[in-house]
C-alpha cells in the first residue's frame, strides 16, 4: 500500500473515465505497489506468465514480438503524457493476464521507468468490492479491445506508406520521442524504409 495522494496519477487517468468517490480511492490505495525499472529492463519475458499490470507514471517502454521469421516487431510504445492512450499507459499482456497462458510479447525499459503494480488477484478483489472499480474496469476493457482490434488492423491490412501516413496524423509525438529504428519496427517495415517513406512526404 502507498499514500492515497501518491496515487494522483492513477487516480487522475481513471477520472477521465468514471468518477471515483473516497471508498473507492482507499480500496485501490490498499491494493497498489510502487516499481522502479532500470534502463534496458525486461518487465516481462516471452513465453512467462503475466499476472501483473502496470501503470506507467514515468518514463518510456515498448512491448514487441517475435514474426514468423525472426523480426521483431514493437507492438506498442509505453509512457504517460498528455497524450497517452490506454495501450500507453497499460504495459500488460493483456490475452495473457486474462486467459492465464504464457505472453506472447516481451516488454522492454527505454529508460528508467516509475509504475504502479496491481496484481491479478488485487484488480479481481478491488472488481468485487466497488463497484466504481468494475465500471472503470468495463470502460477500460472496451477501450483495450478498441485500440488493439486497431492496431492489428493497420498492420494487417494496410502498406507500409499508409502505415506511416496514419501514424503521422495519429500518433506524430511518437516520432519525437522514439528513434528511427523503434518507430520503423513500430510499422513493421525496415529502416531504410521508413527513410525513403519519410523522404516522400
Amino acid at each position: 500500500m502507498i499514500p492515497i495522494d501518491a496515487c494522483e496519477p492513477y487516480f487522475e487517468y481513471v477520472r477521465k473515465y468514471t468518477e471515483l468517490d473516497a471508498e473507492a480511492m482507499q480500496l485501490i490505495a490498499s491494493q497498489i505497489s510502487e516499481v522502479t525499472f532500470p534502463k534496458k529492463h525486461i518487465i516481462l519475458p516471452e513465453n512467462s506468465a503475466c499476472n501483473k499490470v502496470y501503470f506507467i507514471v514515468s518514463g518510456t517502454a515498448r512491448s514487441y514480438y517475435t514474426d514468423f521469421s525472426g523480426i521483431t516487431v514493437t507492438w506498442s510504445f509505453h509512457f504517460n503524457n498528455s497524450r497517452s492512450v490506454i495501450r500507453n499507459v497499460f504495459a500488460v499482456d493483456y490475452r495473457a493476464f486474462i486467459t492465464n497462458k504464457p505472453s506472447s510479447i516481451s516488454i522492454e525499459t527505454l529508460s528508467e521507468v516509475k509504475a504502479f503494480v496491481f496484481t491479478k488477484e488485487a484488480v479481481s478483489s478491488m472488481m468485487e468490492r466497488s463497484l466504481k472499480y468494475e465500471i472503470w474496469m468495463r470502460k477500460l476493457n472496451e477501450n483495450a479491445y478498441v485500440s488493439m482490434f486497431d492496431r492489428a488492423f493497420t498492420l494487417l491490412t494496410m502498406s507500409a506508406t499508409e502505415r506511416y501516413s496514419k501514424l503521422v496524423e495519429e500518433e506524430p509525438h511518437l516520432l519525437q520521442m522514439f528513434s528511427n529504428h523503434y518507430i520503423a519496427s513500430y510499422l513493421g517495415i525496415a529502416p531504410q524504409s521508413l527513410s525513403r517513406i519519410r523522404s516522400q512526404h
